[in-house]
């Protein structure tokens, strides 16, 4: 597959263009032209452009790229070293960041969704879904389920004692900041991938069900999502999914 041909179908397929984001979606350093070998990851840290090279990727696909506006305005130490080790290898690194969190098919907010099996009914806004469990259930049994799926236990601030959860709000990675709007509407659960220190008191004086369930374990799920329905585009593509341990 041509490395502009991968960029402009996944830009199309995530619509790209309708988003203003923190960071360049698509293609943000050119590599080889021709990629058959792909590496994807939740983040484009030293780590995973190791294991591209091991496996001698042509690109690779994450969720967190490069240049994002807040960075520094100068290329030394980690910052050097990662675009060097890209460059020499001739590397294509690709990233989507807010649409790989919004789409409704591919998305980080859909793995999260099959994952803990929730029925989704509807989005309080692009990033922020909401639906129902099929039966109710209880706080202690979610942590239990959200520790064996993302394969690391949550911080959780428990609701109401004794009150079952049946309607939940969900976001990937830093979520936080919209536990406001889930207290206006009265939903008892919200999961997401962080927590604030404030958030904490948030969620007991509202009596919510809080879990944070870690940003990168939120976030690996798009990226996989994605390397399945490249995979179906061209049978052709090795695509692996390599996960970096983070603990955040």
């Amino acid at each position: 597959m041509k490395n502009t041909f991968l960029e402009n179908i996944v830009n199309t397929k995530l619509n790209s263009s309708s988003f203003t984001d923190y960071t360049y979606n698509g293609l943000q350093i050119e590599g080889c032209k021709t990629i058959n070998n792909i590496i994807t990851g939740v983040t484009a840290c030293q780590n995973l452009l190791d294991q591209a090279i091991f496996y001698k990727a042509h690109a690779i696909i994450v969720h967190h790229g490069y240049f994002w506006k807040n960075d520094p305005s100068y290329i030394k130490g980690y910052i050097r070293k990662r675009l060097k080790t890209i460059l020499i290898n001739n590397i294509n690194l690709y990233s989507w960041h807010l649409p790989l969190d919004a789409h409704k098919t591919l998305g980080n907010n859909v793995y999260i969704e099959k994952s803990l099996k929730i029925i989704r009914k509807g989005y309080i806004n692009p990033y922020l879904w909401w639906g129902i469990f099929r039966k109710s259930i209880d706080g202690r049994k979610l942590f239990e389920i959200i520790s064996k799926n993302f394969q690391r236990q949550p911080i959780y601030i428990p609701g109401k004692k004794n009150e079952k959860i049946s309607k939940v709000a969900w976001c990937s990675g830093k979520g936080q900041k919209f536990i406001h709007e889930i207290i206006r509407l009265k939903i008892n659960c919200f999961i997401t991938g962080e927590i604030s220190e404030e958030t904490t008191h948030y969620a007991r004086e509202s009596n919510i069900h809080f879990f944070a369930a870690g940003h990168h374990a939120t976030e690996k799920g798009g990226v996989k999502l994605l390397g399945q329905w490249l995979k179906k585009i061209d049978k052709k593509l090795n695509i692996q999914f390599i996960d970096i341990h983070n603990p955040v």
